[in-house]
C-alpha cells in the first residue's frame, strides 16, 4: 500500500440525527401518505379542538366530558364502523339512518305488544342483516349503483317507519329502562353506559376481522381494484354482499342502543344520520373511492363531529345549525386533502 493510499482521508460519517428530528421527519412522512395522512390529521385536529375547548370554556377539561361524547355518540360509532366496511369496497350506504329508525320502531313497537327484549333484539338484527343482504345481492348481481340500491332500501325502510305508526311510541320495558339508567362507575364521579361498552366490542371485533382475517383484506383488495382481486382469486362477490350485511347489522345494533338512549320510537328519528355516518368515515381518513381507511380513524371521525357539537352547546351564542355548517367545510376539506394525496401517489 502506497503512502498515498494511507494518508487519504476517510470519508465522514454520516451525523445522526436526533429523536425530535427523526420524529418530525417520520410525521411529514406519514402525512404525505394517503393511508396514514388523513388519520394524523384527524387526530391532531381532535386535540387541537380540545385544546381550543380548555383555553375557552371553565369545565372543558372534565374528564366526564370525553366520556359524554362517547354516550351520546355509541350509536353513531357502530354506524360508522359498518359504513366503513363498505366505503373501503368503494360502495357506499344512504340507507343507514332510516334503518336505525325502523329498528327502533319494530322494538317498541314489539314491546308495547308484550314480546320480550331476548326475541326482539336478535330478531332486529336478523331483519336488518336480511334488508343488508337483499342491498348487497342487488348491487352485485343485477350490477345496480350502490347510490341507488341504497337509496331505494332507504326509502323502503323509512316507509315501514310510518306504516307500523307516525306516532312516537314510548318504551316502558323493564330491561330497557334498567339499561337506559345504568351507569358503569369508572372511580370518583366518572362513568359510562352499556351502549359505550357494546359499541367498544363492535369497534375491537371489526378492527381484527379487517386487519387480522381474510375477510378484511379482500375488502381491501375490492377497494383497491376489484378486477385484480378477481385475478387474484378473491371471493369478490361474497365480500361485496357480506360487508353491506354487516352494514346492516350494525344499523339494526345502532336502532337498539338509540332506544337505550331515547326509550322511544319516532318515525322521523334519524333524518341525515346517514350523511353524519358517512362524514365520520371521511373525516377520519377512510378514502371514498376505497382501498385505504381504518376503523379507528372512523372513531376519530365520529368525536371530531361530536366535539363539534359540544363546543357550541359551551359557547352558548350559536345554533345547532353551525354544527352542519362546520361538518360540511371540514367533509370538504378532507376530500381535498384525499385527493391531493392520492394524486401524489399516481
Amino acid at each position: 500500500m502506497s503512502t498515498l493510499d494511507t494518508a487519504r482521508p476517510s470519508a465522514p460519517a454520516p451525523a445522526r440525527r436526533s429523536a425530535p428530528a427523526r420524529l418530525a421527519s417520520a410525521l411529514r412522512g406519514g402525512l404525505t401518505n394517503p393511508k396514514y395522512g388523513p388519520v394524523i390529521v384527524t387526530a391532531i385536529l381532535l386535540v387541537g379542538m380540545f385544546i381550543f375547548g380548555a383555553s375557552q370554556y371553565r369545565g372543558f377539561t372534565n374528564p366526564q366530558i370525553i366520556f359524554n361524547l362517547l354516550i351520546d355518540n355509541s350509536y353513531l360509532i357502530v354506524l360508522a364502523v359498518g359504513m366503513t366496511f363498505v366505503i373501503l369496497t368503494g360502495g357506499i350506504d344512504l340507507s343507514v339512518g332510516a334503518v336505525l329508525a325502523m329498528s327502533t320502531m319494530i322494538t317498541a313497537s314489539l314491546l308495547q305488544s308484550g314480546w320480550s327484549p331476548g326475541v326482539i333484539i336478535p330478531l332486529i338484527l336478523l331483519i336488518t342483516s336480511g334488508l343488508g343482504l337483499a342491498v348487497g345481492a342487488m348491487i352485485h348481481f343485477f350490477d345496480i349503483q350502490p347510490f341507488i340500491a341504497t337509496l331505494a332500501a332507504m326509502f323502503l325502510a323509512r316507509g315501514l317507519c310510518y306504516v307500523i305508526s307516525s306516532k312516537t311510541i314510548t318504551i316502558t320495558d323493564p330491561f330497557f329502562v334498567a339499561l337506559a339508567d345504568a351507569r358503569i362507575p369508572l372511580g370518583g364521579r366518572l362513568s359510562i353506559t352499556w351502549s359505550v361498552v357494546i359499541a367498544a366490542i363492535v369497534v375491537i371485533a371489526a378492527v381484527v376481522v379487517l386487519h387480522y382475517t381474510r375477510l378484511g383484506r379482500t375488502v381491501y383488495g375490492i377497494g383497491g381494484s376489484e378486477a385484480s382481486g378477481r385475478l387474484m382469486g378473491l371471493p369478490v362477490a361474497r365480500t361485496k354482499v357480506l360487508v353491506y350485511v354487516i352494514s346492516g347489522f350494525c344499523s339494526g345494533l345502532a336502532g337498539i342502543l338509540y332506544t337505550f338512549y331515547t326509550l322511544s320510537g319516532y318515525a322521523l328519528t334519524a333524518i341525515g344520520t346517514e350523511l353524519d355516518a358517512i362524514a365520520a368515515v371521511v373525516i377520519g381518513g377512510t378514502l371514498l373511492t376505497g382501498g385505504y381507511g381504518f376503523v379507528l380513524g372512523s372513531v376519530l371521525g365520529v368525536l371530531v363531529l361530536g366535539t363539534i357539537q359540544t363546543l357550541i352547546t359551551f359557547d352558548g351564542t350559536l345554533t345547532s345549525w353551525w354544527t352542519r355548517i362546520f361538518i360540511g367545510a371540514l367533509l370538504l376539506v378532507f376530500i381535498i386533502l384525499q385527493k391531493i394525496l392520492t394524486g401524489r401517489r399516481t
